[in-house]
């Protein structure tokens, strides 16, 4: 605090060295430092400070009170739900690596956990004992390829039903609700009654593929009106899609012989009961593509959820994005309905139960409904096999009975709480 008078002994007096004056006018000054109260000096307002209406003055903008001191309730409320993340992560692993080991050693022929894990241990060269000839050839032909079978095409129903939410922006963007899974069918199935084989086992891959493709594509158009996707579109356009799709396979069907209506009995009806290694090896790269490709998209459907002019706003291509998109859930659904058939409801019951579990982020929402959705196809498989022995549920069929019910309910409640569908 500068003194408003000169101090007595601030000058050079007389039989005084300088420095002896400087010493006294510092200690003159720090007493009144000390007994003054503290006070921030005041200045004008510079012309790169923030001029927010109704901001305190020296505190940029912020909040009054709170200064330029961050809300510690942020990143509180991000820390809590990276931790659920991360534990509801977890969980799903542990729960799939348990059923796995559950499935795989359930059924007809019954197998301990404890000899299928000293035979995969066997099998890898990490000890363990091999099981005698039956249980070997059950464990390694019949189960594994049908529980690893299960994985791949629920983590892949599951993350195509995320991606299609984030991309409509809606939550009833499902593969099979907008008839992406028909159309899917519809390429495997002329591929079965034609008897095509081009590709050799990729053949029906790539026929589903290219017809999933043609479907969503056409979904997707006929559903925008006026630069964006409306939802009552979209649910006209999967019954209609699904329709036709139902008809050509009909068709199909009406023309085929004994042994091809066996086969596309099974693709309407989804099943893994004609699991093998040589069909993993199919879909397995498809699968893994879609899968490893589909987390790094998570930012940019974050910032498409906020709306499409904002998205742009921020730099995001939107019709590059839907369409980029829009080819990954084409190959992930191809996959699955390559190999298992028609399987309904997993991309639309997983996504909303994470989504209600640990918010939208899709971060999280991407990876945890692949996650997610191995866990419940693995569980549905093991459920349709073990239910009504001797006999077994079609896999497609159980899935429908269990997601219908909480299609219905997501309905009611959309509706109760927004008032209807926007």
């Amino acid at each position: 605090m500068a003194l408003s008078h000169e101090s007595p002994g601030a000058g050079c007096a007389p039989g005084r060295s300088p420095q002896g004056a400087e010493r006294t006018a510092a200690a003159l000054s720090d007493a009144e430092n000390r007994s003054a109260p503290e006070e921030t000096p005041r200045r004008a307002p510079g012309p790169t400070e923030a001029t927010t209406p109704g901001a305190a003055p020296g505190t940029d903008g912020a909040a009054p009170g709170t200064g330029t001191a961050p809300d510690p309730a942020k990143p509180a409320a991000g820390g809590r739900r990276g931790r659920k993340a991360l534990l509801l992560t977890i969980a799903l692993v542990a729960t799939l690596l348990l059923l796995a080991l559950f499935s795989a050693g359930t059924g007809a022929y019954r197998i301990p956990t404890a000899d299928v894990l000293a035979s995969a241990q066997h099998r890898l060269g990490l000890g363990g004992a091999p099981l005698d000839r039956v249980g070997e050839s059950v464990l390694w032909n019949v189960r594994l390829p049908r529980v690893v079978l299960a994985l791949l095409v629920g983590a892949s129903l599951g993350c195509a039903g995320a991606l299609m939410q984030g991309v409509f922006g809606n939550p009833l963007a499902e593969p099979g609700v907008i008839g992406i899974s028909a159309g899917a069918a519809v390429g495997a199935v002329a591929a079965i009654g034609l008897g095509l084989s081009f590709f050799g086992n990729w053949t029906i891959t790539v026929c589903a593929f290219v017809a999933g493709l043609i479907t969503v594509s056409s979904v997707y158009l006929l559903s925008r009106n006026g630069g964006k996707t409306e939802v009552v579109t979209l649910i006209l356009t999967g019954i209609a899609v699904n329709a036709f799709a139902g008809a050509l396979i009909g068709l199909f069907v009406f023309f085929a012989d004994s042994g091809q209506v066996n086969q596309i009995t099974f693709w309407q009806l989804g099943s893994l009961a004609q699991a093998t290694w040589p069909k993993v090896l199919a879909v397995l790269p498809c699968a893994v593509a879609g899968l490893l490709v589909a987390p790094f998209y998570a930012r940019r459907l974050d910032l498409l959820s906020l709306g499409e002019r904002p998205a742009r706003h921020l730099g995001i291509d939107v019709e590059r994005l839907r369409l980029a998109l829009i080819l990954v859930v084409a190959l992930l659904t191809a996959a699955a309905v390559a190999v298992a058939g028609v399987i309904t409801f997993i991309g639309l019951l997983v996504p909303h139960l994470l989504r209600m579990a640990n918010g939208p982020g899709h971060r999280f929402l991407v990876p945890g409904s692949a996650l997610a959705g191995a866990v419940v196809l693995v569980a549905g498989d093991l459920a349709a096999r073990t239910l009504a022995q001797p006999a077994e549920l079609p896999l497609g069929v159980l899935t429908a009975l269990i997601g219908s019910p909480f299609f219905f309910w997501l309905l009611r409640r959309t509706r109760r709480k927004q008032g209807g569908w926007a």
